[in-house]
């Protein structure tokens, strides 16, 4: 397809250049305020640091353990792939068409009626903001637990404390703040080496651990061994529950929807690079915990590690060496060092976009772009100070982080699959001729997606293992209720009265408008 070829009906026009770029922005209601200096493989990059997946499947690898062990960890990670494409293929068609920062609550906002669109528009704005919130707590508080728990390697008898956890969490979230802020003009540069970081760790962290271990598993342990007496669930239900670690993981792909106005051609590189890096992610995830099977030593002394983090102690065990298993544990902190302000970039962006239509308390100062280092810095300074709060719920449970990725996971998931629903209630007419095009089986994948996640929402509340004590419960739905609750009241109060969904867009005026005899 011709990049200057129109939509007829919506407007869609795929630019070839910064001038058509900005005039498509201009007609879905925006301004460009932004610098454009972001090609695929710099978004492509962003999302696969996002995801991180030796680091995501590493923080969260006793989540499967207890949930099933080696099946789990390889045949969850297969079928959440193939999902995850199927989310991911769904948000890239929208985003071809309406290639803005405002991401899914944009897209909600011009795929329901005009009569629901406000309310649409502010519900997965809100599921949106918080799923981008609690994606850079996660990251941020696993990489934070990582880092403490390296000294056990070397001191089996430390046993970190909330606090000094809390204190590590917090100072990594200001060096991403501070990152974020005086390298924003070099972050392109940053996701490009963290895709060569992140292959060529998991290439060396592979070939140590089966070239050291002195014992290895069979192919029917890696392929099939299932146990799910650790989690007090029945067999199958387990199962399910520990689809957490891979979900979880694959899951960032379409917060770079955020940075669609830093994109020199949005409505063609960042569909492409949703599906890229969920594709990428998937085979980089499978060379990974394949072989991780394979070397797995035995489960129940990794489930009662003190810092919930078995990773550090299962590279020891394999390697023989705490040395060894301190220079495979900085592989993987150095992927988290790209996740961790790739996902704070993520959240400003997503922040300040829902701030320019109202959707936020105090919109008028999270809007603002700061002239002289050219990024929206109050958002960025709120998101940093909303992931720190977050992380003071540790101090009362050490099951925080299974809240922090149990919450990100639904939010995220509900944000995308609103305005795929609203794409399916509508017959996908809107999208029907969009430039990255599902084509027959957009039905069908649209189907999946709404499907999948709804079922999701109920099975990342559940706590990992029964039965549940305050250490172990899944504040998941507590922390989910908790912002619900701050919108809902917010609504009440005031974004029912001024809050009308996405500035009033040249597309949504034309839908509007009634159709001549």
């Amino acid at each position: 397809m011709d990049d200057k070829a129109a939509e007829k009906g919506s407007g869609t026009v795929v630019a070839g250049g910064n001038t058509d770029v900005a005039a498509r922005l201009e007609e879905m209601g925006y301004k460009e305020e932004l610098t454009r200096n972001l090609g695929m493989i710099s978004v492509l990059g962003l999302s696969f640091a996002i995801m991180a997946v030796p680091f995501g499947t590493s923080t969260t690898l006793n989540i499967a353990l207890t949930d099933g062990g080696p099946v789990t960890i390889l045949w969850g990670w297969v079928f959440v792939s193939c999902v995850s494409m199927a989310i991911a293929a769904s948000l890239a068609e929208i985003c071809s068409v309406y290639p803005t920062s405002g991401g899914v609550y944009y897209w909600s906002a011009m795929l329901s009626t005009p009569k629901y669109s406000a309310f649409a528009s502010y519900l997965t704005g809100w599921l949106g903001t918080v799923g981008n919130w609690t994606v850079t707590a996660s990251i941020t508080f696993g990489g934070s637990q990582l880092i403490l728990a390296a000294a056990t390697l070397y001191h089996e008898d430390y046993v970190p404390t909330a606090w000094q956890t809390c204190l590590v969490y917090w100072a990594s979230l200001i060096g991403s703040l501070l990152i974020n802020l005086f390298f924003n003009k070099h972050l392109d540069k940053l996701n490009n080496i963290c895709l060569w970081w992140t292959g060529a760790s998991v290439i060396m962290i592979i070939i140590t651990l089966l070239a050291m271990a002195d014992t290895r598993n069979s192919g029917k342990f890696a392929f099939s061994q299932f146990d799910a007496s650790y989690s007090g669930w029945p067999a199958a239900w387990a199962w399910f529950v520990g689809l957490l670690q891979a979900a979880y993981t694959l899951t960032g792909y379409g917060m770079v929807a955020a940075l669609c106005e830093e994109v020199k051609e949005p409505a063609r590189e960042v569909p492409r690079a949703m599906v890229l890096s969920v594709a990428a992610a998937a085979v980089t995830g499978l060379v990974y915990l394949l072989p991780i099977n394979f070397v797995l030593p035995a489960i129940e002394p990794l489930l009662q590690v003190a810092s919930l983090q078995p990773m550090p102690l299962l590279y020891k065990e394999v390697t023989g060496s705490a040395g060894a298993a301190l220079g495979l544990l900085f592989l993987i902190l150095g992927i988290w060092f790209f996740a961790t302000i790739g996902s704070l970039t993520a959240a400003s962006r997503c922040t300040w976009a829902f701030s320019r239509d109202g959707g936020i308390p105090g919109s008028q100062w999270w809007k603002v772009v700061n002239t002289r280092f050219g990024v929206p810095l109050n958002s960025l300074i709120l998101s940093t100070v909303v992931c720190a709060l977050l992380g003071l719920i540790y101090l009362g449970s050490s099951a925080a982080f299974n809240a922090f990725t149990g919450v990100a996971t639904i939010c995220l998931g509900c944000s995308y699959a609103f305005p795929v629903l609203c794409s399916l209630l509508r017959r996908r007419k809107m999208v029907a001729d969009a430039p990255y095009s599902l084509g027959k089986f957009g039905f069908i994948i649209n189907g999946i997606t709404v499907v999948w996640i709804s079922f999701s929402i109920i099975l990342f509340c559940m706590p990992t293992a029964i039965p549940v004590t305050p250490q172990s419960m899944n504040y998941a739905s507590v922390v989910f209720a908790g912002f619900s609750a701050i919108a809902a009241l917010w609504y009440a109060i005031s974004a029912r009265k001024h809050y009308h969904g996405p500035a009033v867009s040249a597309i949504r005026m034309a839908e509007a408008a009634p159709s001549p005899l």
